[in-house]
């Protein structure tokens, strides 16, 4: 058995599938011990080239584009319809999404996605490359701002409900269930059968070590049709790669609508900042917004965001590090709960990739329903309304911290772990009812482990 340091043995202890091929070097480059906002910040060491990339692609997220015509062609090409005018301003040190301004209304992280539900509209063409059928004059994503002479399209107010509840040994508990209304709208009504989907921006932890995993140990856990009998049926969302122009298995986004992190990049530049690229060519404009469409366009090449680019943006994503775990004193109590109450089932703890060796993200990637209750109503190639993709756990009790603020789920309701716990149902019903059934000593160990992985 070759060496290994300490740190990591303890790292492959913690891991289901630890295994003596970890690579020792490789380990210990990938997680960063720091807790402070910057903890998801760090970059991995690289060579001098990988570098230099990695810089420029930190310089491509970080900074903010400007409309065109503009001085500097490097970063002309903002929308002209747009949501945010960089990708760290929903992003915040490389944390999630926040859902609501201190004022009151939405951020620009918490983006409304729009689709058709209505049978009668299906355009194939269209379902095969975008899995779903865009709202025909707003598209697929409400934009909160415009260029020049461009209207924005519309706004959106956020109010919530209070749902109350106890646990089973009396202790009361509240949660707050969101409702949205699209207002101000410059275009038009939507149309009668569209669908207004929240989606807030997920954390950056671990987006390299993600697409390292191979694909067979991801499609070992599906089960769509539950042989085994235990109510968990997780299903792969088999997703069009534009880059590649297949179908390939999708692993990144709430619904796992995205194959690669290179596709996701150039899918949210164009939809986020209403950047041109190779993947997504054109600007997100819609036949029926004319000074959209006829906007000035970048200077700096064909498209506002080249491919060289696109790529820079996804290589710093991947070489950003992990944070390690930090194990507390009832970290291994929890760790047993976790598993005791089947929350394993969905989260899956840990893969061996070859560049990493043993890496433990908490997730199987793979689609569940979560219940009515959680249901955006967005269909997504196989991902169905109240379907999501399982989201990895690693890093979570940093969230607040890097974020400033804790917002889970797809839409950002829930302010804690035990309220995202709380919201569970579909294929999770079981695994929330055991959750409310523990003494209040057995949840707070679960979620102080929660916060540790």
């Amino acid at each position: 058995m070759k060496k290994v340091s300490l740190a990591a043995l303890s790292l492959l202890f913690l891991s289901a599938c630890s295994s003596e091929k970890s690579p020792q070097k490789s380990l210990e480059g990938l997680f960063t011990k720091d807790v402070s906002k910057r903890a998801f910040s760090h970059i991995q060491k690289l060579s001098d080239d990988e570098d230099d990339r990695a810089f420029l692609g930190k310089s491509f997220f970080s900074k903010p584009w400007v409309e065109a015509p503009a001085a500097t062609t490097a970063r002309d090409g903002l929308g002209p319809l747009f949501s945010a005018n960089s990708c760290k301003h929903c992003h915040p040190n490389n944390g999630a999404g926040v859902a609501q301004e201190k004022d009151g209304g939405v951020h620009r992280s918490l983006v409304m996605r729009l689709s058709l539900v209505s049978k009668k509209k299906i355009n194939n063409d269209l379902v095969m490359k975008n899995g779903f059928i865009p709202e025909p004059t707003y598209g697929v994503q409400l934009s909160f701002n415009g260029t020049g002479d461009v209207k924005y399209e519309g706004s959106v107010s956020l109010s919530y409900v209070r749902v109350d509840g106890k646990y089973a040994d009396g202790e009361s508990y509240t949660l707050y269930e969101p409702h949205y209304e699209v207002k101000e709208l410059q275009y038009g009504a939507l149309d009668e059968s569209a669908n207004v989907a929240p989606h807030i921006a997920l954390s950056l932890v671990g987006l390299g070590a993600i697409e390292e995993i191979d694909s067979k140990a991801i499609l070992v856990n599906e089960d769509v049709n539950d042989r085994d009998g235990d109510g968990i049926s997780g299903k792969a969302n088999w997703v069009f790669n534009p880059e590649t122009n297949e179908t390939q298995l999708g692993r990144y986004t709430w619904k796992a609508a995205a194959a690669t992190l290179k596709q996701q990049v150039a899918n949210a530049a164009h939809n986020d900042m209403g950047l041109s690229n190779p993947l997504y060519p054109s600007d997100n404009c819609t036949e029926f917004q004319k000074e959209c469409l006829e906007a000035p366009k970048g200077r700096g090449d064909i498209f506002d965001l080249p491919m060289n680019r696109v790529d820079a943006i996804a290589f710093y994503l991947k070489s950003l590090k992990i944070p390690r775990q930090r194990r507390t004193e009832n970290f291994e109590e929890g760790r047993q709960t976790f598993y005791s109450l089947g929350c394993v089932k969905c989260h899956t703890e840990s893969y061996e990739t070859p560049k990493y060796g043993a890496i433990s993200p908490y997730s199987d990637f793979l689609l569940h329903d979560m219940g009515e209750a959680l249901s955006d109503g967005h269909t997504l190639f196989q991902a169905q309304a109240s379907e999501f993709r399982t989201p990895p756990l690693w890093g979570i009790g940093l969230y607040e911290k890097v974020s400033g603020e804790l917002n889970l789920l797809h839409d950002g309701r829930a302010k804690s772990i035990e309220e995202a716990i709380l919201w569970h149902g579909g294929e999770a019903q079981k695994q929330k009812e055991a959750f409310v059934a523990l003494p209040k000593e057995r949840r707070e160990t679960l979620v102080e482990f929660l916060k540790g992985v």
